[in-house]
């Protein structure tokens, strides 16, 4: 026999510490290799965590409601291992550490968010509250007072993800209360939170030493409008799009592509595909798959911005906007894509889009993206100008397919047909991008989508 520990393990780039929720097994009970033991809470998610490796659960070492650093250890598990034996005669423990990940090279937004998410007054009648739960509450502006009345719904009536999201959208659905006929106020309203407000300037009218201020401009209100205050993810939204038009200068350069080929491609197999693979074939692995390829000709796209440094990524991770049911945007990652074929990436795809429009994508799923796309011809849109998700350096729109009259050349002579033509909209960071490499990167996947293969099998 061999004791293992069975440490908290990482759970995001951001992620340093995880309070548990519940044990779901109990000491003395067997366990299997990868089987879920608890159940923990981070400032993102709540999740369970597996055990790594199978045996008995001989010891449990941290209660549930602890406060748990990443690394520690949580419980001790007895395998069917060989035990070896310390200097000393005395059985050693094999910690089964967390798999190091590289320095950040980067701060990411939510790193601030949740610190400050622990500031909130601390509970009145002594109920337990995730970190996740406290976080979307600091977000919403909902005092303690108020959240030791939402009624939870988890275990000895804790209160989950699920009922702070419903509290917060039935309190937000509440009707505006009217004053008296007087003139009406002018209330400032803030686009962004107070701290990236005060880091965000605008630009100047002039060259001037003196500090930048934000716009003070008021917002007029007329009886019948309608004041809605901003959900906690419009916020966040809010912020990170003025955060990166504040730090990259976008240019967006824009090419036409004729997609023909993947058009009568695709409907000549998706049914088959369908049936085969139980699997939608959609165009946009074939867009990416394309941008894929475009970013292994011309790698310093696949780049970041680290102070006075250029980080180029070995990886290629590309991010994919996903429109939610609420209308909020939320952008998980294809990891390592250039791993994937055609059909790796369609199943992928299909995954994290349906993952991600029911709430169900884990921390490391939204992060660590070097590329992303947008396809905004799903809303019938013929091209966009993107903005860049930072630390990224790039971004593309893929507008709409639309039918057109187009200039085709053939042995015979050009002739005028029938094309299904698209617009590919390139927005980069001319920090570090210049105008040849950010348009000759689209042009290049431009070029893919014409060259498809039109006998291609799957």
């Amino acid at each position: 026999m061999a004791k293992v520990e069975l440490v908290m393990p990482k759970m995001g780039e951001s992620i340093m510490e995880a309070t548990i929720l519940s044990w779901l097994k109990k000491e003395g009970e067997e366990i299997e290799q990868d089987e879920s033991v608890l159940e923990v809470a981070t400032d993102k998610v709540d999740t369970e965590v597996p055990t790594t490796h199978g045996g008995i659960l001989t010891e449990i070492l941290a209660k549930e409601g602890d406060v748990i650093p990443v690394g520690q250890p949580i419980a001790i598990i007895t395998t069917e291992a060989e035990e070896s034996v310390g200097s000393n005669g005395a059985p050693t423990i094999t910690r089964e550490e967390p798999v190091p990940e590289p320095k950040p090279e980067l701060v990411t937004v939510e790193s601030e968010n949740a610190a400050a998410a622990t500031k909130l007054e601390k509970p009145i009648g002594g109920r337990f509250y995730s970190p996740l739960v406290l976080n979307i509450s600091r977000q919403e502006n909902i005092p303690m007072a108020e959240l030791e009345t939402v009624p939870g719904t988890g275990k000895e009536g804790r209160v989950t993800k699920k009922d702070i999201l419903a509290y917060v959208k039935q309190r937000s659905g509440a009707p505006v209360i009217e004053t008296a006929p007087e003139p009406a106020p002018r209330p400032a309203v803030e686009s962004v939170s107070k701290p990236v407000a005060e880091a965000v300037q605008a630009p100047p009218k002039q060259v001037s030493s003196a500090p930048i201020q934000t716009s003070s401009a008021e917002v007029i209100t007329s009886a019948g409008d309608e004041i809605i205050e901003m959900d906690r993810m419009r916020k966040m939204i809010a912020e990170r799009m003025v955060v990166s038009k504040h730090t990259s200068p976008h240019v967006t350069s824009v090419v036409e592509a004729d997609v023909t080929n993947i058009v009568n491609w695709r409907n000549k197999v998706k049914k088959e595909f369908e049936a085969r693979e139980n699997e939608k074939l959609t165009f946009t692995p074939i867009f990416m798959e394309a941008v894929i390829h475009a970013i292994k000709d011309y790698p310093m796209i696949n780049v970041s911005v680290d102070g006075d440094n250029i980080v180029r990524h070995r990886d290629i991770n590309i991010g994919m906007a996903v429109a939610l049911p609420a209308g909020n945007l939320i952008v998980p990652v294809v990891h390592n894509a250039d791993q994937y074929n055609l059909t790796g990436l369609a199943k992928k795809v299909n995954d994290l889009a349906i993952r991600a429009r029911d709430n169900k994508l884990v921390p490391d799923e939204l992060a660590g993206g070097t590329f992303t796309i947008s396809n905004v011809g799903s809303f019938g849109n013929l091209m966009g100008t993107p903005i860049i998700m930072q630390p990224q350096v790039a971004i593309m729109a893929l507008g709409a397919i639309v039918k057109k009259p187009a200039v085709i050349e053939t042995p015979q002579g050009d002739a005028i047909g029938i094309r299904h033509k698209m617009y590919l909209s390139h927005s980069y960071d001319h920090r570090v991008v210049d105008g040849a490499l950010g348009g000759l990167m689209v042009r290049k996947v431009a070029d893919y989508l014409e060259s498809f293969d039109v006998e291609r099998v799957l």
